[in-house]
């Protein structure tokens, strides 16, 4: 059982930046694939970055050359550094980690990112 709990959201102004973290709870982080995803007001959720256990990243086309994901296993906690935002950013961020042994997928409760001037 993994249990997912994000924090660094918050109200920045157009072109500003944030951390987010996402903190691990449980067993076996260094073998998840984890990653972020955002949900904005009626629309879909939709992936943002992903980090897998040998350090691989994907990003979302929209995101790329902003955003950077990263992770430390010995903390067991997964961050997305969020540069240049723009209020299209504005969603609720949502950590998710995925075993890939198990085929289990977690997710946090997500944190509140807002972009406005």
């Amino acid at each position: 059982q993994v249990q997912l709990v994000e924090s660094g959201g918050g109200l920045v102004q157009p072109g500003g930046s944030l951390r987010l973290s996402c903190a691990a709870s449980g067993s076996g982080f260094s073998i998840l694939a984890m990653g972020w995803y955002r949900q904005a007001p009626g629309e879909q959720r939709e992936l943002v970055a992903t980090i897998t256990s040998g350090l691989r990243t994907n990003y979302a086309d929209n995101v790329k050359g902003r955003f950077t994901i990263s992770r430390d296993n010995a903390k067991s906690t997964v961050y997305l550094q969020m540069n240049s935002l723009k209020p299209e950013d504005t969603a609720v961020y949502y950590c998710n980690a995925h075993n890939g042994w198990t085929q289990y997928t977690y997710w946090g409760q997500g944190t509140q990112v807002t972009v406005s001037s």
